[in-house]
């Protein structure tokens, strides 16, 4: 006799995403049909999507019934690549981003210190690229305008660069690494990059308390987006414990996967964790490390010169070209430890010369499945794209990035037009078989608005169709961290985390407009949208 379900989804258009399914099998010019009408689970797990008639079969006497009214059900969106204490931040202290401008900006720093009584004043997520009146970073002058007692950060989104106030340099400055301090005619302008700015995280790290705090707030937000688990990159941090806390007393409405940073791999050797140790909920991943910084700061390591270098290279460092984060023999170094102890590896990996550095450092290691990771590789040429195709390295890519890609906006500035229209190619990378997965790394957390970007990318070299997209943010995730065997895809067996969506993604004029109305996990509902 066949057991009742726990919970049925029925009445909407559920797609699996399963290897072969319908989505595969739409025509050029023809409506992607769905697999079923409803979907099944029992224990967590999926165990049937048909027809909504065949799914009535599985109801018994305490089986509970979601009815969609035609919504779309998808697998829950996995995010590879993501920072889930930030995001916490960003809730928690101001939040700078959509800013219009320096006075926003402001604005916003100030209402943060009027809540304040004292300490650091935080913002967090500002994108000079978008403003219409000066396109230049926040600097000291400006932070003054809020606090000149209290010291005041602004972090850009990328969180390779940070801009602060007089009250930070004079009580910091002699401590800031001095090629990472921008100057101007020898004075500090009060805009940090790379080694500064990990200076300053270090100085305002929370407390486990506030951690804590941020970790569920951020949980709240990424459940609210479809995201049904996480790829979150631990620095110096509590986090692993914190989440391992939240596991046992069984307050994770999401998945978690460890990527600790190489600060933390003689603690991760010392305890014996290897890859994919863990729970259902939180999982060892990666040792992650650093080569380059970021395009937005002219420190993602070029072949070429950045297109607008300050003449004399950047203000920062005196390089044209950006620089190395981490030195290409410690970043070797730190690859055959990790490796050797049968560890996976990540590493972030922004330009051209910094893609090599890792390419080639994985290809001297053993390669036994281990499915090393690229964070970002942006800036491709010919001949890296052959061989990420032609290596089992996973490409992790963040299709948002893309919103810097287009015709007049940042990567025009930094890298030219020729070397823009060549950068993120999502579309070439797929087609020559290369395995790739998304995240976001939180500018923003939001798959669907990745999706909309790669899938109405600036050229047909970065797009991708929307089932493309939609696999890199389930399947092709779940392969990222080892777990493709019981995520990614909503087929009998797997893990019943899937997202329903009011409108369907290839029939949608606006994939970032389209709203999430629920989120299932395990199979209970961690997000319903109030109507």
């Amino acid at each position: 006799m066949t057991h009742p379900a726990d919970l049925i989804l029925t009445g909407g258009e559920v797609y699996t995403l399963a290897p072969d399914s319908a989505a595969d099998t739409a025509t050029d010019g023809q409506p992607v049909k769905p697999d079923g009408e409803a979907i099944a689970i029992r224990d967590g797990k999926i165990i049937a999507v048909n027809r909504a008639e065949q799914i009535s079969m599985l109801e018994g006497v305490e089986t509970e019934t979601i009815h969609l009214d035609g919504a779309t059900v998808l697998p829950g969106f996995i995010d590879a690549h993501t920072h889930m204490d930030m995001l916490g931040r960003r809730e928690y202290e101001a939040d700078l981003g959509g800013a219009n401008g320096i006075d926003d900006c402001i604005e916003r720093l100030r209402e943060r210190r009027d809540e304040t009584a004292n300490g650091w004043i935080l913002g967090f997520g500002y994108d000079e690229s978008e403003w219409a009146e000066t396109g230049e970073y926040l600097d000291r002058d400006a932070l003054d305008d809020v606090s000149t007692d209290r010291p005041v950060v602004a972090v850009r989104e990328d969180m390779h660069t940070a801009s602060v106030n007089s009250a930070v340099l004079d009580q910091y400055g002699d401590d800031l690494p001095s090629e990472n301090v921008q100057t101007d005619a020898g004075e500090p302008t009060g805009v940090l990059v790379e080694n500064a700015v990990e200076f300053l995280f270090e100085e305002f790290t929370p407390g486990d308390e506030r951690l804590r705090e941020y970790l569920l707030v951020a949980q709240q937000v990424a459940n609210q987006r479809g995201v049904t688990g996480v790829h979150d990159m631990i620095r110096r941090s509590n986090a692993p414990r914190i989440y391992r806390d939240l596991d046992i007393a069984g307050e994770l409405t999401l998945r978690v996967r460890l990527n600790y940073w190489s600060d933390h791999l003689d603690a991760v050797l010392e305890t014996g964790l290897r890859t994919n140790h863990g729970s259902e909920w939180v999982r060892t991943g990666a040792i992650k490390s650093f080569t380059d910084g970021s395009i937005g700061g002219r420190t993602a390591k070029l072949t070429e010169p950045y297109a607008d270098a300050p003449e004399g290279g950047t203000e920062n460092n005196g390089d044209s070209r950006g620089e190395w984060v981490v030195e290409p023999e410690e970043f070797r170094s730190l690859v055959e430890r990790a490796d050797d102890a049968g560890l996976q590896c990540t590493a972030h990996a922004i330009g051209d010369e910094a893609i090599e550095l890792v390419l080639e450092t994985y290809e001297g290691t053993s390669g036994d499945g281990s499915r090393h990771r690229l964070e970002h590789a942006e800036v491709l040429t010919e001949s890296l794209i052959d061989r990420l195709a032609d290596s089992d390295v996973v490409a992790s890519m963040q299709p948002n990035f893309l919103k810097w890609a287009r015709e007049d906006g940042l990567y025009s500035a930094r890298l030219g037009d020729e070397r823009r229209v060549n950068s993120n190619q999502f579309g070439t990378l797929h087609d020559r078989g290369a395995t790739l997965a998304f995240g976001s790394d939180c500018m923003p957390l939001d798959p669907l608005f990745g999706i909309d970007q790669v899938v109405n990318g600036p050229t047909p070299e970065q797009s991708l169709s929307v089932t493309q997209a939609l696999r890199g943010y389930t399947s092709g995730a779940a392969y990222a961290g080892f777990d493709e065997h019981r995520l990614g895809h909503l087929s009998p067996g797997y893990c019943a985390d899937l997202v329903v969506l009011d409108e369907s993604p290839w029939e949608s004029d606006s994939i970032a407009d389209i709203d999430v109305m629920q989120t299932l996990v395990d199979g209970r509902v961690v997000f319903t949208r109030s109507e």
